[in-house]
C-alpha cells in the first residue's frame, strides 16, 4: 500500500506512462504482478482521502487502457426478449460482500478458462452499508481484479435491491424516493451502468385488484426508470430491473406480472426505453432459513413461477425475462433447472458468505463471532437459538473486519480460494454459462 502520492507516481516508471489524454501499459506484467495490488489496496484502505481518490482514478484509467470496460447488459436481455439469443443460460449475478478484490479475481479468471459471456457484479443497498463498501470502492475493487488477471472485454455492475422501506415510505414518500435516487445518482457516478429498483416493498396484496395491488410499484419504478435515464453516460443506455414479489413472500404470479407491466407502460413515455428484466418470488428468501445447528434449511422452489411469468416477461412484453433472488444457499443439486425453465438472471450472494466463514481462520472468525454477540443482540429472536441468530445476523460483522480479511496471508486465503472457486465453477457450468461468450458478444 502506498503512503503517500510521491511514492505512487514513482512506482509507475516504466510500468505506465500517463498524458492527459491517454493512458499507456509499457509493462503488463509488472502492473499486474505487483502495482495493482498496491494500488487498489490504497484505493480502500489509504487513511489519506486525497491519496485515496488518486488511487481510484489510476486504476480506472487502467481498465480502459487495458480493455475492462464497464457496460450495460441492456442490449443482451433485449436481444433475448426479442428471440436473438437463445435462453439456454442463466445470468449469475454475484453480491461480492467478502475478499472483493480476491473473489473477482476468481469470477474473470473462470470467466476467460470457460469462455463465459456474461456475470453480473452486483451490491444490494443494504449491503453497502454493513459490508462497508460504497459504490466506488466496489467498483474499483471490481476493475482492479479485471486487471490483476488479465480479463478484457465488458464488466456489468449492477446496483442490486435498490430498496424501498415500506414504512419510511408510508411516513415520507418524498423523502425514501430521494433516498433511492441519490444512491442511484452515486451508483451511475461509480459506474454501475445495470440498475435493479426494488419497490416490490411497496405491492399491496389488500386491495381488490392486482392492477392496485401493483400500483404504487409501477408509478415508483416509472419515475426511477425517468430519473435513471436522465443521468446516463452520452452513448450508454443502463439496463433496469423491477421486481414484483417481494423475496420471502407470496409467490409471483402472471397476472401479477402482467399487470404491473400493463401499468408500468401506460405511465413510462413512449420515447423512453424501460426495464429489461423483471425478479419474482419463486419460494426463496434472503440468507437462507437457518435451523437450530445453525445449518440451512432445504427450500422449495417452485419452477412452474419461472417458466409462466418468464414466458409472459418474453412473449408478450419483450423483456430478457425473469429473474430469481435469494438461491446461494439452495441445494447445489438444484441448480440445472434454472436455464431449464429459462430463467434470465440468478442472485447468489450468501453461500459464498457461508464458504468465507467456514474456511477463514478460527482466530477471525471468533473475533467476528464475538463482535456480533457484542453488538447484535438487539436484532436477535429469542425464539431462535444462539447459533441461528449468529448465522442471521454474521454479515453485520463484514464491514468492520473488513481490512482484516483482506490482510489476511495468501496461505491463509488460500482455502477459502479454493473452495470459492470451486463452488463459483460449479454453479457456472449448472447454469449452462461456459461458451456463451461468442452468442452474446455482439450485442454488447
Amino acid at each position: 500500500m502506498f503512503t503517500s502520492s510521491a511514492e505512487l507516481q514513482s512506482s509507475l516508471l516504466n510500468i505506465i506512462a500517463i498524458s492527459d489524454t491517454e493512458t499507456t501499459i509499457i509493462d503488463e506484467n509488472q502492473l499486474r504482478s505487483s502495482l495493482i495490488d498496491k494500488l487498489i489496496y490504497t484505493a480502500v484502505f489509504a487513511d489519506d482521502e486525497a491519496l485515496k481518490k488518486e488511487a481510484r482514478s489510476l486504476i480506472r484509467k487502467i481498465a480502459r487502457a487495458t480493455g475492462a470496460i464497464s457496460s450495460s447488459i441492456k442490449n443482451i436481455y433485449f436481444a433475448i426478449g426479442e428471440g436473438k439469443i437463445p435462453t439456454t443460460f442463466t445470468t449469475p449475478a454475484i453480491n461480492v460482500r467478502f475478499l472483493t478484490y480476491d473473489t473477482a479475481q476468481i469470477i474473470f479468471s473462470l470467466m476467460m478458462k470457460n469462455n463465459m459471456g456474461t456475470v453480473v457484479f452486483e451490491i444490494a443497498r443494504s449491503e453497502i452499508d454493513y459490508t462497508n463498501q460504497r459504490p466506488d470502492e466496489y467498483a474499483v475493487s471490481i476493475l482492479a481484479a479485471a486487471i490483476k488477471v488479465g480479463y478484457k472485454g465488458p464488466i456489468y455492475m449492477q446496483g442490486d435491491h435498490f430498496q424501498f422501506s415500506a414504512r419510511r415510505f408510508k411516513e415520507d414518500p418524498t423523502t425514501e424516493t430521494n433516498k433511492i435516487k441519490a444512491l442511484i445518482n452515486e451508483a451511475i457516478g461509480a459506474d454501475f451502468l445495470n440498475i435493479d429498483i426494488d419497490a416490490s416493498t411497496l405491492v399491496d396484496l389488500e386491495k381488490p385488484t392486482q392492477d392496485e395491488q401493483q400500483q404504487t410499484n409501477y408509478k415508483v419504478t416509472s419515475e426511477l426508470t425517468e430519473y435513471i435515464r436522465s443521468l446516463e453516460p452520452k452513448g450508454t443506455t443502463i439496463s433496469v430491473g423491477a421486481e414484483i414479489g417481494h423475496i420471502g413472500g407470496k409467490n409471483s404470479t402472471p397476472e401479477e406480472l402482467s399487470a404491473f407491466m400493463d401499468g408500468y407502460n401506460k405511465i413510462v413515455p413512449g420515447n423512453m426505453i424501460g426495464i429489461s428484466k423483471i425478479s419474482v418470488q419463486t419460494g426463496s428468501s434472503h440468507g437462507g432459513i437457518p435451523l437450530p445447528d445453525g445449518t440451512v434449511a432445504k427450500v422449495n422452489i417452485d419452477f412452474s413461477v419461472i417458466e409462466k411469468t418468464g414466458m409472459v416477461a418474453r412473449d408478450i412484453y419483450h423483456l430478457g425475462g425473469v429473474v430469481q433472488h435469494g438461491a446461494s444457499t439452495l441445494p447445489n443439486e438444484l441448480f440445472d433447472h434454472f436455464p431449464k425453465a429459462k430463467t434470465l438472471e440468478i442472485h447468489l450472494a450468501t453461500g459464498f458468505q457461508n464458504i468465507v466463514y467456514d474456511t477463514m481462520p478460527q482466530t477471525l472468525k471468533d473475533q467476528m463471532y464475538a463482535w456480533v454477540e457484542a453488538n447484535c443482540q438487539s436484532e436477535w429472536d429469542e425464539k431462535l437459538t444462539k447459533e441461528q441468530n449468529i448465522y442471521k445476523t454474521r454479515k453485520k460483522a463484514i464491514g468492520p473486519f473488513k481490512k482484516q480479511a483482506w490482510m489476511l496471508t495468501e496461505e491463509e486465503k488460500k482455502p477459502i480460494k479454493e473452495q470459492l472457486e470451486k463452488q463459483l465453477e460449479f454453479l457456472f457450468e449448472k447454469l449452462n454459462t461456459f461458451n456463451t461468450k461468442a452468442v452474446v458478444e455482439q450485442y454488447v
